[in-house]
């Protein structure tokens, strides 16, 4: 072999990434999903092989010769949606400043031109790698053409090997089982009753459809297929035409014509900055050259050189003075207990145990820039010091700013080779690269906080909130370890038991956590009526294991193993496994990941404990105070999200429901099902509740049916009577999709925004689902902002009163504190305090606070 060949088929990868994507817009309303996607795919797959050529086919809007063979030929296509053509030219313009040949060719298809390709390389004995999610170029794959076929979840090589083991055929003789069994997306007719399976046994054995139309009556097959093959004849013959791919298309194929020219990257900067890619710009490319940049090569130049790259001079920190009232950018390299800083393009370092180590962290007039505020924090609290002067977080910034991308941005986004052009395996060198990095991103995020009004939000809420979240982290919550042990063995004798009882009434033992095992037994030995199929079988999630409810006993049994053993697996066993040598549990709180603005709990998830079980309500009596000098005292806003729809919409009904104290879920029953408030029943109260917080989220009838157990029709009159009752709160929610459909995004009452292009999707599911998102996020959304608002104030009173008291946990609408019994008293008048002055609303906020010796206990 020689060189190396990336032929990509243009039109299906962009394909792939529109599809594989979720919708991304631009500030003006360009969709960029797809170019995305296009990008990141091809990018990827372009570094692992570092081509000598370089092509990307696409497919032109003009008949092929197979259209005039056969006019009905890919009929029936639906045609591209808006979204995706608009995306289709500049997807064709990267490809060039990306370093790629475009090729296209009228009256032929993309795939022609891969293979045009793949034979340049086998007469040339170079390496072809075809880069598609069309399985058509398969036939193509020989020793010297292999297949890069992107799945929806990978790209997965094949060469010869993989499609025999698949197939049970050579690569080439897949045309010949196309010309069986049809394409229905291309709209190859094949033989009428002839599938895949079929096919392949045939081709197996014959080779080709010229062997087997020597003589049909050889094969073995069965009459009634012989018969179809015999009818089918010339269907066959013309469906091989249109599925071979030629190899032979007339273009420019000169060395010069087909070289891989590399990335032109202040084009590529210049796309990027166009379509507002900027996580791409920060991943892809190096910085500009100037006094703070020290990278002169990158992995994107056409000869990158590694060797040019020079470290910079790091000095030792001696003197904090000269740092006063500076910005200064810091990041704390762990695996050597040493803090680097930049300051007007100096590079400093301090080794924990130096004299000025403690003061540069305490130092409030030291204005420190960090990537993740909390985690340096929570860092600085585990070897016994503090943050001060904290001037702004980069993670924080970038999710005020946009939350869209649902994603953390680790910091392998800024100083990996990507980034800074070479790969930094030494400590130093690598965290100098992180503050560039940080000191580039720093003023633009200010600015784009003023831009979007955000200040508030950024600097009274998430920055402060963050040093908050680390304490949290760093205390963390008790539990009671021999009791948990105890519950955890409990929970494997009634597990035990099940199984037993499951296996009886089965008439066998199975493996229970087997779908394939337990399918096979509930819908083929026991003959249970089967609801919906996957690829691997009937399934036996929970939704069909209810409809399956009055069919068989065995189904409450497998539905209570399933709970228990997931109560111990994840909850006993899971928390065991978490505790530190003082039986603490450390969750991690993810303060930039939801697009509501909601924090997220993981490793181990504790928002997450169940409560609507017996069980599960058993997990809250194991977590316990310190010891018996302490308390827990747990706090939960009553009804926010519905109190704050009522302050939004400015409804009066609802309104003045809340004001008079009334229930507000008998209020509704009351009125939408005309009934005296006296009259309302638990049931119905229970359905009110259900069409309350279903309006919220945007319910439809169907899925309110599903809910409360009636008619879609009884829902739909549910959702009306509730409507004509509460007519600001209908008004409201209209308003706020169409300010998302002419802004694209809605905004929380603290100015938090969330993007919403599936708003402007062709298709009327994702539509649908982006105006129930523009109906809730600014409720949820704000929810989540005044908890927020009520821990940062909370943690702040505590600590100024000098109590013995810590915040501990956050779960939704609920904040426990830890706090010594001397100090319970004023800990909880505190916390009362704060979260019902959290914001100020027409509506005001409720709380109800219990104190107790578990957190069972105290939630009452």
């Amino acid at each position: 072999m020689n060189k190396k060949f990336l032929a990509i088929d243009g039109n299906s990868i962009i394909n792939r990434a529109f599809y594989g994507v979720r919708p991304l817009t631009t500030s003006d309303g360009r969709n960029t999903n797809a170019i995305y996607g296009f990008i990141n795919m091809i990018l990827k797959q372009k570094e692992k092989i570092n081509p000598d050529y370089g092509v990307v086919a696409f497919d032109m809007h003009a008949p092929t010769f197979r259209h005039k063979s056969y006019s009905q030929y890919k009929s029936g296509r639906k045609p591209m949606p808006d979204e995706l053509f608009e995306q289709l030219a500049p997807c064709k313009e990267v490809c060039s400043v990306l370093g790629f040949n475009v090729v296209e060719v009228q009256g032929f298809e993309a795939d022609d031109i891969l293979g045009t390709c793949s034979e340049i390389c086998k007469k040339n004995n170079d390496m072809c790698y075809l880069l598609t999610g069309d399985r058509d170029s398969f036939q193509l794959i020989n020793s010297n053409t292999n297949v890069l076929y992107a799945s929806k979840n990978d790209t997965i090589l094949y060469d010869n090997a993989k499609i025999h083991d698949d197939y049970g055929v050579e690569p080439i003789e897949l045309i010949e089982v196309k010309a069986l069994m049809g394409d229905s997306s291309d709209n190859i007719p094949g033989v009428a009753g002839i599938g895949e399976k079929t096919a392949l046994k045939i081709i197996s054995n014959c080779k080709s459809i010229d062997e087997l139309y020597r003589d049909v009556d050889a094969i073995d097959a069965s009459a009634s297929v012989k018969q179809k093959l015999k009818l089918g004849k010339d269907s066959a013959v013309m469906s091989r035409f249109l599925a071979e791919i030629v190899k032979n298309v007339p273009f420019d194929t000169s060395e010069q014509a087909l070289l891989y020219h590399g990335i032109d990257r202040e084009a590529l900067r210049k796309f990027l900055n166009d379509f507002e890619l900027k996580s791409l710009i920060a991943r892809l490319l190096p910085p500009k050259q100037d006094v703070q940049s020290n990278v002169q090569g990158s992995l994107f130049d056409d000869t990158p050189n590694i060797n040019a790259y020079k470290p910079p001079v790091v000095q030792t920190i001696t003197d904090l003075h000269s740092l006063e009232n500076k910005t200064v950018f810091a990041a704390i390299s762990p695996e050597t207990n040493t803090v680097y800083a930049l300051c007007e393009s100096v590079y400093y370092k301090l080794c924990k145990g130096e004299s000025c180590f403690s003061e540069f962290f305490s130092c409030q007039s030291i204005k420190k820039v960090f990537y993740d505020s909390k985690q340096a924090s929570l860092w600085l609290l585990n070897n016994g010091y503090e943050l001060n002067g904290l001037d702004f977080d980069i993670l924080l910034g970038g999710y005020v700013a946009n939350s869209h991308s649902g994603d953390e941005n680790p910091y392998s986004l800024l100083y990996g080779p990507e980034y800074t052009g070479v790969d930094l395996q030494n400590h130093e060198q690598k965290n100098c690269a992180v503050l560039d990095a940080l000191s580039r991103q720093y003023e633009n995020l200010k600015n784009t906080l003023v831009a979007n009004n955000q200040q508030q939000l950024y600097y009274e809420i998430e920055l402060p909130l963050a040093k908050a979240l680390a304490k949290m982290e760093y205390y963390g919550f008790k539990v009671d370890k021999q009791k948990l042990l105890s519950f955890s063995q409990e929970l494997t004798q009634k597990i035990n038991k099940l199984e037993q009882q499951i296996y009886a009434l089965a008439g066998t033992q199975f493996n229970l956590n087997s779908p394939k095992q337990l399918s096979e037994i509930l819908f083929e030995k026991m003959q249970l009526p089967a609801k919906k199929k996957t690829k691997s079988g009937y399934s036996t999630d929970a939704e069909t294991l209810e409809f399956l409810r009055p069919f068989s006993p065995i189904i409450d049994y497998i539905l209570n193993y399933r709970l228990l053993a997931k109560l111990k697996s994840t909850y006993a066993d899971g928390l065991l496994a978490c505790l530190d040598e003082n039986c603490r549990i450390h969750t991690y709180f993810k303060q930039a990941l939801t697009q509501t603005g909601r924090l997220s709990s993981t490793e181990p998830n504790l928002q997450n404990i169940p409560i609507r079980t017996a069980e599960g309500r058993e997990l809250r009596k194991f977590f316990i105070p310190e010891n018996s000098d302490y308390v827990l005292i747990d706090a939960d806003y009553s009804q926010i999200e519905l109190r704050i729809l009522a302050a939004l919409s400015n409804d009066k009904n609802m309104t003045d429901a809340f004001l008079s104290g009334e229930d507000v879920h008998t209020t509704t029953a009351s009125k939408v099902f005309g009934v005296e408030p006296n009259r309302v029943t638990s049931e119905l109260r229970k359905k009110a509740k259900a069409v309350n917080f279903g309006v919220v989220y945007g319910i439809g009838e169907y899925s309110l049916s599903q809910d409360i157990g009636v008619s879609v029709k009884e829902a739909a009159q549910y959702i009306k009577d509730y409507f004509s009752k509460f007519p600001q709160v209908e008004s409201y929610l209209a308003m706020s999709v169409e300010t998302a459909r002419q802004t694209g995004y809605v905004c929380t009452a603290f100015g938090r925004r969330r993007y919403i292009p599936e708003l402007r999707a062709s298709n009327k599911n994702t539509q649908n689902f982006g105006k129930r998102v523009a109906m809730n996020t600014p409720i949820q959304g704000t929810a989540a902002d005044i908890i927020k608002i009520a821990m940062v104030n909370v943690d702040k009173e505590l600590e100024k009163q000098k109590l013995n008291a810590r915040l501990i946990l956050q779960v939704h609408d609920e904040l426990i504190i830890e706090a010594s019994k001397k100090d319970a008293q004023k800990a909880m008048e505190i916390l009362v305090n704060q979260m019902q002055k959290a914001a100020k609303f027409s509506v005001p906020l409720q709380v109800s606070v219990g104190m107790g010796d578990s957190w069972d206990e105290a939630h009452g």
